[in-house]
């Protein structure tokens, strides 16, 4: 439950404020205003509060309580206890002794971990609470949850000594390559500031052994409400919730004797830092280089203007690093460049490489050579134009969907408004500032931002790599030298585009000629003259999202083995071509200005399509799948480099087989059982990839529409939209083929299997549990496999971590498929440390036991179907649930009103169904893989 501040983050421009008149002003002096909609105040103790009314998901809150402190402000003594004090708030505050915080939650319906949860960083710990608000009683239990959390945390030694060991297990879960990096370069990018000594996990030796009193001392020191802010947002009576806080907060007193809440910074030193760190299971060489400066704040409208500014930098910049990676022979396998938010008082701009086969200079010198190109040439007004316009659709969609935005998107902008001191503007405020000063923004002054931003002074540098190159790494000289010599030759850049419609000829399409409504879930059925079949779902959920998927039976288990990587490569090399006489560069740039993304894929059972779009260019959206259908684009060069990137990364995998690979691809082919279709991708199969022949196969798989069925959910109207698919859906090819998938009779092995596998120098273990097998598919059946998956995860956290403290969390999975065959599959996953396994592994077969003699407990049941109606209640009202839903029972056959039986179908559930089903689903079938370090 921690989180830690990302070094490289985006610069947040606020999205939300209310509607404002422009004056000709100084910008300087005119401030951004809060959101109109959004009440706050201060209570005479000093807790700030944010309270707004948002519809979006109906009879839902989403609460906040944000506390100013975090791990910074731990003393030696308290290294990692800011982190185990937000653990202790869900261990027994006054009016919630121990774990009964969480488990009235779950009877409410808030699932613990997915719902309820909190996080603590540098600076502030945050603690989030989605609660309904349909029931008055919940809804006061949440705030007097809320105010628990902001000062009533009980800290009963017995609970704090148990929570230990989770808190230590969720250290482990961090520990590796990338974090024994990070200790060895931190202090060098951090300059030795307290943000380098002081990660929020702390330190293992003082989460085991520090004094009850010393993390006392730090929730009296700062739990206060002057830290302190409290957020509301949701289907709620602002006054009557303005009133709670009010008689809920006034009366919390500040410490006597106040500790002072010391602002660190992180000093700016003026030269270049230089951190060269290796590490035996790094796979890759990663350089990033961060130029840091002071903070920009958004505080007026002058910062806001400065912050578009430098949005548009950002856009034009990444665009170009990205066509880098389209050449024959892309100089880096990824790469990255902009400015944004850093950490503490600092931001930054960063570059960003993974090198090459291993080649730091050529990764190194390719992004300074674009940032130097930048520099020294600046940007074209067509580049411009573009960004322009991609940031004004932006904004024009948050103004569209300002009515739909999820409450819980609202309560996170209030609580870094309140952690960054800045007022959250509303997308009325944000989209008419767009509109007056975004095309008063000229060429010159975006130019003028690169030598501004990207500068020699305050510079770090950290170059990651594999322990076995060490000896060949560029020394601290060398890139000093490359530093201040890469891109001397650079020429300006060539902005190429193509100015023709993506579609020479427009189709003109076929007619509908069957239609069917199923009124119960809001359906319509079209069927066109070429065999294609639309589902049309209207929602009025979001204001400008239509979502489209598209499926037909085939896929890539129709072709021999030989042919089994070309397949599985196919759509991927189709795709990354671009489409008629575009190439994906120039195709990315006519589509700037749409919502409209569209995206082939092949499965080993079927092909499909995947998309988005806005109402308005749902025409654009069918123009391209029209297009994958009709002229997709085989470029060589470009399939060139994306296959030598695909290799260099291989190569890099199999030299340095990291512990997670190891286990993760051991896994898959036990699963499989060595299935040489499922064996993981090497070098060498990657070196006999034949991109004319993968081309072919995407061609033969599309080349037929007839037996397609699309789905489209969204703000539409069917009768409007009609003509378009009739147009484009019914100008489809079709050759009427009779196709369906092929069972290639892969299947998890039956019997007992267990594997323990030897990797890695931490002491971390991995434990995997897996029962399957043949499955009878009934509405009834999948309801039992989700309440046995649920109810299992439920008890085993409550053992394995509250009881044991033996796991940070344990995972577990029901999963069923109708095709190509019908099975079953239950997985328990945890990470342990290795002395435990044994222990962990047989409480959990005990407790699957007890399920299958007597039935799971009834309190258990009874939190499954909460937590089930609830999310159900918000997943009725989600495109992207009817999309994934419907697409699925067509694909399986099933009957599309199966979701209105939920509640017939959760009465079934009961102890003795869980008894029943525990008996038939844990059964003989049991595959056990485990991971120990390696033995010394």
């Amino acid at each position: 439950m921690k989180k830690i501040t990302t070094l490289v983050a985006g610069l947040a421009l606020g999205l939300l404020s209310n509607h404002a008149t422009f004056a000709q002003e100084d910008l300087s002096k005119m401030l951004l205003p809060m959101d109109s909609r959004v009440k706050t105040g201060v209570l005479p103790n000093g807790l700030k509060y944010y309270i707004m009314k948002n519809a979006e998901p109906k009879n839902r809150a989403q609460l906040r309580l944000a506390v100013k402190a975090g791990s910074v402000l731990e003393n030696d003594e308290q290294q990692g206890l800011a982190h185990f004090m937000e653990h202790m708030n869900f261990n027994g505050t006054k009016n919630f002794p121990k774990n009964e915080l969480v488990n009235f939650l779950q009877k409410s319906g808030v699932r613990f971990g997915a719902d309820l949860n909190a996080y603590t960083s540098f600076d502030e710990t945050v603690y989030m609470l989605p609660v309904p608000t349909d029931s008055i009683e919940v809804f006061k239990k949440g705030m007097q949850i809320l105010e628990d959390w902001a000062h009533n945390a009980t800290l009963d030694p017995s609970e704090i000594d148990k929570e230990r060991g989770v808190v230590l297990e969720e250290s482990r879960t961090g520990k590796g390559a990338q974090a024994r990096m990070r200790d060895k370069y931190f202090p060098v990018i951090l300059n030795n500031s307290q943000y380098a000594k002081r990660l929020p996990i702390g330190k293992d030796d003082i989460l085991k052994n520090f004094k009850y009193d010393v993390l006392k001392q730090f929730h009296q020191d700062f739990y206060r409400p002057d830290l302190e802010a409290v957020a509301v947002v949701g289907d709620i009576d602002v006054d009557m919730v303005e009133k709670m806080i009010i008689e809920k907060f006034s009366g919390i007193k500040n410490p006597a004797n106040e500790k002072e809440r010391t602002k660190y910074n992180i000093p700016l030193t003026g030269g270049t830092d230089v951190a060269i760190v290796t590490d035996p299971e790094q796979p890759n060489t990663i350089i990033q280089i961060l130029n840091k400066q002071p903070k920009r704040k958004d505080v007026t409208y002058q910062d806001r203007r400065e912050g578009m500014v430098r949005s548009l930098f950002n856009q034009m910049l990444s665009s170009r690093i990205q066509e880098l990676t389209q050449k024959a022979d892309p100089p880096f396998q990824f790469g990255y460049a902009g400015y944004g938010g850093f950490l503490g008082n600092l931001d930054a701009f960063t570059s960003f490489v993974v090198a090459k086969g291993g080649n730091v200079e050529k990764g190194l010198k390719a992004i300074l050579e674009e940032t130097e190109r930048a520099k020294k040439f600046g940007f074209n007004a067509s580049e411009l134009a573009r960004a322009k316009t991609q940031y004004m659709v932006g904004q024009e969609r948050a103004y569209k969907e300002k009515d739909k935005t999820d409450s819980e998107q609202m309560a996170e902008g209030l609580v870094g408004a309140f952690t960054e001191d800045e007022n959250l503007t509303s997308p009325d405020f944000s989209y008419d500032f767009t509109k007056k000063y975004l095309e008063g923004v000229k060429l010159e002054e975006v130019n003028a931002l690169s030598s501004t931003l990207i500068t020699a002074d305050n510079r770090a540098v950290i170059l990651m790599a594999p322990e076995k190159d060490k000896a060949t790494l560029p020394t601290e000289a060398q890139i000093r030298e490359w530093l201040n010599t890469a891109g001397k030759n650079v020429t300006a850049y060539v902005d190429q585009t193509v100015d023709k419609p993506l579609i020479a000829k427009l189709p003109t399409g076929s007619k509908v000629t069957a239609t069917k409504q199923i009124p119960e879930v809001g359906i319509t059925e079209l069927t066109f003259a070429n065999g294609v079949k639309a589902v049309l779902k209207p929602t009025d959920f979001k204001n400008d999202e239509i979502l489209i998927g598209a499926y037909s039976m085939g896929g890539t288990n129709l072709y021999a083995d030989k042919d089994a990587d070309n397949a599985r490569l196919a759509s991927t090399i189709a795709s990354i071509g671009g489409l008629g006489e575009f190439s994906s560069i120039n195709l990315r740039k006519m589509m700037t200005g749409k919502v409209a993304r569209v995206m082939p894929y092949i499965t080993g059972t079927s092909e499909n399509f995947n998309g988005s779009t806005s109402p308005k260019d749902l025409e654009t959206s069918l123009q391209l799948v029209y297009s994958y259908f009709t002229q997709p684009r085989f470029d060589g060069e470009v399939i060139k480099g994306f296959l030598a990137n695909q290799r260099d990364a291989l190569a890099n995998q199999q030299k340095t087989l990291t512990p997670e690979k190891v286990y993760n691809d051991s896994l898959s082919v036990i699963l499989s059982n060595y299935a040489p279709r499922n064996l993981p991708m090497t070098v060498e199969r990657m070196e006999k990839i034949d991109a004319q022949r993968a081309f072919d196969i995407y061609k033969e798989r599309y080349a037929d529409a007839s037996d397609f069925t699309f789905v489209l959910v969204g703000n539409f109207k069917n009768e409007e939209i009609k003509p378009l698919l009739e147009k484009y859906l019914g100008g489809l090819p079709s050759t009427k083929r009779k196709e369906t998938f092929k069972d290639l009779g892969i299947r998890t092995p039956k019997g007992k299997i267990e594997k323990t596998l030897y990797k890695g120098t931490e002491p971390k273990a991995r434990v995997t549990m897996v029962w399957s097998g043949d499955y009878e598919v009934t509405p009834e059946n999948e309801t039992q496999v989700e309440a046995l998956s649920e109810v299992l995860e439920i008890k085993l956290i409550e053992k394995l971590r509250e009881e044991e403290s033996g796991v940070y969390g344990v995972g577990v999975s029901g999963s069923t498929t109708k095709i190509p065959a019908k099975r079953y599959n239950f997985r328990i996953a945890f990470q342990c440390a290795p002395e435990n396994v044994e222990k962990l592994v047989s409480r959990t077969l005990a407790e699957i036991q007890k399920v299958k003699d007597a039935g799971a407990e009834a309190t258990d049941i009874e939190k499954f179907k909460a937590e089930t109606k609830r999310q159900t209640e918000t997943q009725l009202r989600d495109n992207g649930f009817w999309l994934g839903y419907l697409q699925g029972q067509y694909q399986d056959g099933e009957d599309v009103k199966e979701v209105l039986k939920e509640d017939e179908m959760l009465k079934k559930v009961t102890v003795e169904s869980t008894k029943a089903a525990a008996k038939k689903y844990f059964a003989e079938n049991m595959i056990k893989v485990i991971m120990l370090p390696e033995k010394k």
